[in-house]
């Protein structure tokens, strides 16, 4: 009978207690903004937090991002460093610079070989950074720290900021055939040096 009690203390009496913590170390429900211009990668990743339970908006450019940011005000955003048009560091910069996005933790993302990113994202005020290829325990390590370190805060949100069924973006066969790691896409791995901005 102790072996059981010991048991019990260790894993808790109900099993189901330990079902109500998620996964990635915060609530369920936290909106996250997907920022990359590679359907691919965007997919991976969409796919990664819903099975979690976070509800996900994606944008591909930095233009759609800073839009869609100011209007859903998500909880985290990951943004890929190379992206057409304006790049993620200006994404980042503008971010930065709205009071109504200012303090929204942001993950950059890049499969950039260049080992200067870590710091640019330090200089411009990222909260991580996170390298391609990566994996759902790169993606939910990269969480929990946010949450741990108290920048991550899912917030509540008034019923009219529910967001709207939609529908799903991909068939059931395509949602199962999206890989399970994020692999850069051939851009990402050779960028000039002038498109450091």
């Amino acid at each position: 009978m102790a072996g059981f009690e010991l048991i019990k203390r260790l894993f808790g009496s109900d099993p189901s207690e330990r079902r109500t913590v998620p996964r990635s170390g915060v609530p369920k429900g936290a909106r996250v903004l997907v920022v990359d211009d590679s359907a691919t990668i965007r997919a991976v990743l969409g796919k990664m937090l819903n099975q979690d339970s976070h509800i996900v908006s994606k944008a591909p450019d930095g233009e759609t991002a800073l839009e869609m940011a100011r209007k859903e005000i998500p909880d985290l955003i990951f943004l890929d460093i190379v992206l057409p048009g304006m790049n993620g560091f200006a994404v980042l910069r503008a971010l930065r610079r709205d009071s109504l996005t200012r303090d929204i933790p942001i993950v950059m993302i890049s499969g950039n070989l260049q080992a200067t990113e870590q710091f640019y994202v330090q200089r411009f005020g990222a909260d991580d950074f996170m390298k391609k290829p990566f994996g759902r325990g790169e993606v939910f390590a990269r969480i929990r720290h946010l949450t741990e370190s108290g920048r991550l805060v899912v917030r509540e949100r008034a019923a009219e900021e529910t967001p709207l069924p939609v529908e799903p973006e991909h068939t059931e066969a395509e949602h199962a055939a999206i890989p399970d790691i994020a692999m850069p896409d051939p851009h990402d791995l050779i960028m000039p040096p002038g498109d450091r901005s």
